[in-house]
């Protein structure tokens, strides 16, 4: 029997030892190979220190010759952890292979090389083409058609964004920080990803990915996108905190089966943003969203496109601009009539509670000062469906929503906005301050609560060219100056049921043009407003059915 407490083996103990335990205690920090052949117990599960490799961990001297060493002896050997430990390691790109997890431990941190003439594109991973690389094809830490590929552990990639910016890199040369092209089970759990040059996360026709617990904190240029997604298939985020530059979460190309949960984002621009392709069976849950000046939920389908399927339920928004849009058709004139309608169909957003704010401001951690846009300052949700183009069936369960206000007479009389599904704040100023939908066709608002914090002189709720719209227990502030609490343009089969008004007004509805038509109201109080209906621009006083 071993003591435990001998500091030597006999000779008698040592050839006791089994052939591979003894194989591996003889050869310690060796590379891996003839330890794999004997030790068959440790094929797959062996850890490849980056330092016995060669990597100096000093911040100064250029380690990615004895990284990527270590990343190939753990792929020739069927794969293993690849430990960066506690120190700096200064770094050009590396490529992560199959069943090679890349583990850096506290205290460690894999550094961008601030020198431009380092980087390079991606071994394997097309520049443009199939909805991929339009954006650069360039990362610190990247993989392609690899499978179970892990990045893992309490330590930080710090891309040294901030001494990149301007720095001679651009176009395919500029850094993401990690970067996934063609991969299968892909994990990234833990890490802290800081300061990226360019996107942080950036994954690519990819499926099987699952991303848990990691920070983002990237605030060092215009377009520092957190999670971009293009093309991805059953990708799985929870518990991560996201503060980006641009786009937070991205989806684009054609995403399925996609769960969002229990995170937290920032970012100058929007959070979830969605941009053509086809997106279906996308759920976003249980998240907190703040300092968004940009747009919270942003679905921008073009023709050609199709999103469908999705669900964003239990989300918190403290200080937003935005706050939801969704815009169907064309962003320019002219774009894309050859191809086919874009849809946006079958979108629910229950339980959003926040408030909306009239001055978006500069983040106070952001050393990049992404400047402001005028239609920026008086928003409001936004169902803007242009030229033939479909959005249907979307509804909106309790939503509490507090609103900046500041709205004019000048806004709330606008009636004809640019046939474009733009941005919404290039739209010009929007005529409500809660909820205005043009050419939508299924729409269900059901225990909504619009308040404004300070006067605002445009309608809560405006339904333009609306065909079968569904309000019911739906509370409602009005200033008192207002030309209406609601308004209904040419819009058919609309029915408002325990509608209640929370405050003194002219009149509570208006109603324009002579294709409004079977409009009803059931039940509510709007005892607080002067006047119940106004029939205006050529609409019949037959058009509504009131029992209030």
């Amino acid at each position: 029997m071993i003591d435990p407490g001998s500091q030597q083996l006999s000779r008698r103990q040592w050839f006791g030892l089994t052939p591979a335990l003894a194989a591996a205690i003889a050869v310690p920090g060796k590379t891996s190979a003839a330890t794999a052949e004997t030790a068959t117990g440790l094929v797959g599960a062996r850890t490849y220190n980056v330092r016995d490799f060669g990597a100096k961990g000093d911040g100064k001297t250029l380690d990615t010759a004895a990284i990527q060493s270590a990343i190939d002896a753990a792929a020739r050997d069927q794969g293993g952890i690849v430990l960066v430990p506690a120190g700096n390691f200064l770094t050009a790109p590396i490529e992560l292979k199959s069943n090679v997890t890349l583990r850096i431990a506290a205290g460690g941190r894999l550094l961008g090389s601030t020198d431009p003439k380092v980087y390079h594109p991606a071994n394997g991973i097309p520049l443009d083409g199939d909805h991929t690389m339009g954006d650069g094809n360039t990362g610190l830490v990247y993989a392609a058609n690899a499978n179970n590929v892990t990045i893992e552990g309490d330590g930080t990639i710090d891309g040294q964004g901030e001494q990149l910016r301007g720095n001679g890199l651009n176009g395919n040369r500029r850094c993401h920080l990690a970067l996934f092209y063609r991969c299968t089970n892909l994990r990234i759990r833990g890490v802290y990803f800081f300061h990226s040059e360019y996107h942080t996360v950036r994954i690519c026709n990819s499926s099987y990915v699952f991303i848990d617990g990691i920070r983002i904190f990237s605030r060092t240029v215009g377009n520092n996108d957190g999670l971009h997604f293009i093309s991805a298939e059953h990708v799985y985020v929870s518990n991560c905190d996201v503060r980006c530059q641009d786009d937070a979460c991205a989806l684009f190309g054609s995403c399925r089966f996609i769960s969002v949960t229990n995170s937290l984002f920032s970012t100058r621009w929007s959070c979830f943003r969605f941009g053509g392709g086809r997106c279906e069976n996308i759920n976003v849950s249980n998240c907190l969203i703040y300092q968004v000046y940009g747009c919270p939920i942003k679905l921008r389908c073009e023709r050609g496109s199709r999103f469908e399927n999705m669900s964003f339920s239990d989300l918190v928004l403290e200080n937003v601009t935005g706050p939801i849009s969704l815009g169907a058709g064309p962003m320019a004139e002219g774009a894309g009539a050859d191809q086919s309608p874009a849809v946006i169909r079958n979108i629910t957003f229950n339980n959003i509670r926040g408030n909306v704010i009239t001055k978006p401001m500069g983040l106070d951690d952001s050393t990049f000062n992404a400047g402001g846009n005028a239609g920026e300052m008086h928003s409001c949700i936004i169902l803007n469906c242009v030229k033939g183009n479909v959005i249907e069936n979307i509804s909106f369960n309790n939503l509490k929503l507090t609103f900046g206000g500041g709205g004019t007479k000048e806004d709330a009389a606008r009636r004809e906005l640019p046939e474009i599904a733009n941005e919404y704040f290039r739209l010009g100023p929007l005529p409500a301050y809660g909820l205005y939908a043009r050419n939508v066709r299924g729409l269900t608002i059901n225990g909504a609560r619009f308040e404004t914090a300070t006067p605002d002189l445009r309608p809560a709720l405006v339904l333009d060219h609306v065909t079968d719209a569904t309000v019911s227990d739906f509370s409602l502030q009005a200033d008192a100056a207002v030309e209406s609490a609601l308004r209904f343009i040419d819009s058919q089969d609309v029915y408002l049921r325990g509608t209640r008004l929370l405050s003194e007004t002219t009149v509570f509805a208006q109603v324009e043009g002579g294709d409004t038509r079977n409009i009803r109201i059931e039940g509510g109080d709007i005892a607080k407003a002067e006047k119940p209906l106004a029939f205006v621009r050529g609409a019949k006083d037959d058009a509504v059915n009131l029992r209030a």
